[in-house]
């Protein structure tokens, strides 16, 4: 399958949005946390409050780029028992729910330790779009690209500020669905204001020939989704979310995520 043979569910839906005038808002919750249950319907409020599309994170024991309240709750999924393929269970129970794409964000290790086709095709049948792999660059995600050409999963990678403009020009080229722009060096987390540095990468981005660009990491309030949406196409939020969904339940994410969600159309 080539790429240029690939519907992008989740580009197809950033690109509805845009014609409809609005920017896409993506909601971010690891599967399993508090447990299986709660996690998918945590899911499903969100899309429920105006969220475009799901990002679901897969518990691993080293989550190097997630924050603290991440980081608990990924702790918190694997200690009550979590294993890889509750991950699937939950894709297939939420877009069963509900009818958006849901990309799965992983580290590489517990793909590998699943199998990397075995993993691409449970995720296909579970009616997930992609990946979101920011562990792993292009120059060294050649097995991956090829299964999601085969599979024609959506594959995002991550752009950084620090990226050097032959860098990002490959991330643009090796992506499909959208860039994910780290929009501040560091760990992701709720951040009072978004990095400015994040509008230079997206200008950087676009220059590359970059046609969906969303951008992640410290978005935490509806005036911060607009203000990302005035210049990308997409705003992630995470760490506010598993914190509302930490301290209020499934009722306190739903109403963070409709107040997210009034950023889409300011």
């Amino acid at each position: 399958m080539s790429a240029s043979a690939v519907t992008s569910s989740v580009a197809t839906t950033i690109d509805a949005n845009r014609r409809a005038g609005t920017g896409t808002l993506i909601g971010h919750l690891p599967i399993g946390f508090p447990d299986l249950a709660t996690s998918i319907d945590a899911a499903v409020a969100l899309v429920d409050n105006g969220v475009d599309e799901l990002e679901l994170g897969v518990p691993y024991s080293d989550p190097v780029m997630v924050g603290l309240a991440i980081q608990k709750a990924t702790q918190a999924a694997l200690a009550s028992g979590f294993r890889v393929r509750d991950m699937f269970a939950g894709v297939e129970a939420i877009r069963s729910r509900v009818d958006v794409p849901a990309l799965v964000m992983t580290y590489w290790n517990p793909v590998l330790q699943y199998g990397p086709d075995r993993f691409a095709d449970d995720l296909l049948n579970a009616g997930g779009a992609g990946l979101i792999t920011p562990d792993i660059t292009p120059d060294s995600a050649a097995p991956w690209i090829a299964i999601s050409e085969r599979t024609g999963l959506d594959r995002v990678f991550l752009a950084a500020p620090s990226s050097t403009d032959p860098r990002l020009a490959d991330t643009v080229a090796a992506s499909r669905g959208f860039v994910y722009a780290v929009s501040t060096m560091g760990v992701t987390g709720a951040r009072l204001n978004v990095d400015a540095a994040a509008r230079g990468l997206v200008a950087r981005l676009r220059a590359a020939q970059a046609e969906n660009v969303c951008v992640g990491v410290g978005i935490s309030t509806g005036e911060q989704v607009a203000e990302v949406l005035d210049y990308a196409d997409g705003a992630i939020v995470g760490a506010a979310l598993v914190t509302a969904l930490a301290e209020h339940g499934v009722a306190g994410v739903g109403r963070l995520a409709a107040a997210l969600a009034q950023g889409r159309t300011r």
